[in-house]
């Protein structure tokens, strides 16, 4: 019996980071969409995993420019420039209905880094899923190479 003990107890430990990683992606899912959104200028697709009153903070030249995410997404508009923002690394962390995800990120205009830094996002869980609460990020010209 304690052999069936340590072996039930060993698969339960080997399927934990399967679960993790699930957990993280679904987490990561809205907030690629709203990357992804933003790439296509597409507002509504970009609405669709934000809670519009939610804040966003981005920290320029040592200022920090404040918005709601519905106001920023109001400025995503479409225009003759391909957009894309990338993110590296994300380190996800969750407790229960709230989650963050902390990500290197470069932003491309007409396929060239024009800026990078560090994303922050917030999120929370509505109705069962996962929505962006907030946005911050900061901003440097001297981005490597990608």
């Amino acid at each position: 019996m304690h052999v069936r003990t340590l072996a039930a107890l060993a698969g339960l430990l080997a399927a934990a980071p399967a679960i993790a990683a699930d957990s993280d992606q679904a987490v990561l899912a809205p907030f690629q969409a709203f990357l992804d959104g933003m790439a296509k200028y597409d507002q509504a697709a970009m609405r669709a995993v934000v809670q519009p009153d939610g804040s966003v903070a981005l920290l320029r030249k040592d200022k920090v420019v404040r918005n709601t995410l519905s106001g920023f997404i109001d400025h995503i508009k479409p225009g003759k420039d391909s957009i894309e923002e990338r993110i590296y690394e994300p380190l996800v962390r969750v407790d229960d209905n709230l989650a963050i995800i902390w990500a290197r990120y470069d932003f491309r205009l007409n396929g060239k880094v024009v800026h990078c830094g560090t994303d922050l996002v917030h999120l929370v869980k509505q109705d069962g899923k996962w929505v962006i609460a907030g946005i911050a990020d900061n901003s440097r010209d001297d981005c490597p190479a990608k």
